[in-house]
């Protein structure tokens, strides 16, 4: 882990939340071999700790993003012992969002239109934000269009909303999964809201 922690220290970009770095010199900066920097870069890829964003070709390194998902999913046990408030934040559950009135308090049926990977993202994002999913992310309408994913809220609020609140897990759970859209959009009934996209 150490490993990794250099190479977000050195050389991530949080503007553009990318790791654009060959083996080679990821090798230099450890001080060993490309081999076992090939290694040290297929665990993380494996445990989903970063994702590729765009493979590397001749001329052209690699560029991966963390997995904020995953990152929290193996950090949560831990979260206390850095303090109750950490944990808080981190578990979203401070004061603030507390106080964010639901928009519809009852429950939401799924939309029968099946979209691929949306079930299992759903699925997901409900273990990790039990307290927010039935308010924020079970009330989103799915499907596809061509290499699209339209997520529309119910409100231009309500897509904003997911955008700033969500946006970066929904991102990260489809950039695990083999059905990723080329683009992702949320937005409300009147086709305003947050615009947000992935790479394969």
């Amino acid at each position: 882990m150490t490993r990794l922690i250099s190479l977000i220290t050195a050389r991530y970009n949080w503007r553009t939340d990318e790791l654009s770095m060959g083996q080679r010199e990821m090798a230099s900066l450890w001080g060993v071999g490309e081999r076992t920097a090939k290694r040290e870069v297929k665990r993380w890829l494996t445990s989903g700790l970063l994702l590729c964003r765009r493979a590397g070709v001749r001329g052209r390194v690699a560029s991966y993003r963390l997995n904020f998902m995953r990152i929290c999913e193996m950090t949560s046990p831990f979260w206390s012992l850095v303090g109750t408030d950490f944990a808080a934040r981190m578990s979203h559950h401070m004061p603030a969002e507390n106080r964010v009135i639901r928009l519809d308090a009852h429950r939401v049926e799924r939309p029968t239109v099946k979209v691929t990977g949306w079930e299992s993202v759903r699925d997901q994002l409900a273990a990790l934000f039990p307290a927010q999913f039935e308010a924020w992310i079970a009330p989103l309408v799915a499907r596809n269009e061509g290499d699209f994913l339209f997520l529309e809220a119910k409100s231009g609020f309500a897509a904003e909303y997911v955008k700033t609140h969500f946006g970066r897990d929904i991102l990260d759970a489809f950039a695990a999964s083999e059905n990723a859209p080329s683009r992702i959009v949320i937005r409300g009934p009147d086709a305003r809201g947050g615009l947000a996209s992935i790479d394969r």
